[in-house]
């Protein structure tokens, strides 16, 4: 196992992968970043888990831009666990917004 160091909406993160990956896996922290600095530039002030939460929508309208390009993507057994996992980002969101808003 690898561990790559990747700095994210200006945040560093030591993330593990397999020997070999490492190169992919910066090349995804670096669009990643771009589209985390693209919605702090096209939004104003947001806290990390809204910016990150913006980055993964932008990307993804990038995909769905693409004809075909999401449905050759994403396996149709692994789409509920997608809609799942988005639905709970969605709520870490609120959640971690709502406390900074509170404290």
């Amino acid at each position: 196992m690898a561990e790559v160091n990747l700095t994210i909406a200006g945040r560093s993160y030591q993330v593990g992968c397999r020997a070999g990956e490492e190169e992919n896996l910066v090349a995804a922290a670096r669009m990643v970043d771009a589209k985390s600095r693209e919605a702090l530039s096209g939004l104003g002030t947001l806290s990390e888990s809204r910016q990150l939460l913006f980055a993964s929508l932008l990307l993804a309208d990038q995909l769905l831009e693409k004809p075909g390009a999401a449905a050759a993507m994403v396996d149709p057994e692994l789409a509920p666990r997608i809609e799942a996992l988005a639905e709970r980002i969605e709520a870490l969101a609120k959640t971690l917004e709502d406390a900074s808003v509170s404290a």
